[in-house]
């Protein structure tokens, strides 16, 4: 027989026997506490996120309807779309229509940033 096929065949016979002689309990027990601390740190990070986001929510501007009603509050990105149609020369009925917004409210972010009067 050839070296290296002798070589080949006393890995593999290593390699199973580790199999059967290496459970160290050890091992399985630092594999749990690294996945536990992994757990947890995932945890707290999902935590602080949702803080995060909700800081940014607090602080987004609203342009409110003339109705007593409460208004949903518009993003200042659609309030800037809202602009840059208008600055195009797009109709209050086409800007309503790309934003997604119905037209009063189109209406009431151009006001409430004296372009509309």
């Amino acid at each position: 027989m050839d070296l290296a096929l002798i070589l080949l065949i006393i890995g593999i016979i290593l390699v199973i026997l580790s199999f059967f002689f290496d459970r160290s309990p050890k091992n399985e027990e630092d594999i749990e506490n690294i996945s536990i601390s992994l757990h947890q740190e995932m945890h707290q990070l999902k935590k602080r996120l949702k803080t995060v986001e909700e800081e940014l929510l607090i602080g987004v501007p609203t342009v409110g309807h003339t109705k007593k009603t409460k208004a949903k509050p518009i993003h200042e990105i659609i309030v800037n779309q809202i602009l840059s149609l208008h600055a195009q020369g797009y109709s209050i009925s086409e800007i309503a229509k790309r934003s997604s917004l119905p037209e009063t409210d189109v209406v009431d972010v151009l006001k409430s940033r004296g372009v509309f009067v």
